[in-house]
């Protein structure tokens, strides 16, 4: 029975992410899940569980990194990050202020929306930037003074439907 039980609750939770997808509301904040948010703090501790008990499973060390919220429980977010790695957060280390990791090597920062416009800089690839505005396709980013805009598709913390005024 307890092996039953074990594969239940073990295929349970590997369907979690897939059900957060879906447009559902966190049943704590009412707030959209998934959501991004980023990391608030230079230390992050991500747990196994939603408690102060649950063993840490590794240390986040980088502020304003970008992570997607895709569950809650009390004080507790359940994140996961641009590697897929998850646990859970208090949700006093997180922020609503929104940034993007760039994913793309030597990607080129245009001053507009368009491939053809100038280029104003070019961001290494794990480079954290604010994120500004969004259309379908592009996003204005920020980072270390440069602002412009790059495709989404060279950045993780922000879905490839999401507008952004």
């Amino acid at each position: 029975m307890k092996r039953l039980t074990c594969i239940l609750v073990c295929a349970a939770l590997a369907i979690v992410p897939a059900l957060a997808h879906a447009d559902s509301r966190g049943s704590v904040t009412n707030l959209p899940l998934p959501r991004f948010v980023s990391i608030k703090s230079n230390e992050a501790n991500v747990r196994r569980g939603p408690s102060l008990s649950h063993r840490i499973d590794w240390v986040y060390k980088q502020k304003n990194l970008p992570v997607e919220i895709y569950g809650e429980y009390e004080n507790w977010r359940r994140i996961r990050d641009v590697q897929g790695a998850g646990g859970w957060i208090h949700y006093s280390l997180l922020s609503g202020v929104r940034t993007v990791l760039i994913t793309t090597d030597q990607q080129p920062i245009y001053r507009k929306p368009d491939d053809t416009s100038p280029m104003v800089a070019i961001f290494s690839q794990n480079v954290i930037a604010d994120l500004e505005e969004c259309t379908p396709n592009w996003c204005q980013v920020e980072a270390d003074g440069h602002k412009g805009w790059a495709p989404k598709s060279a950045m993780w913390g922000v879905y490839p439907d999401e507008i952004r005024k």
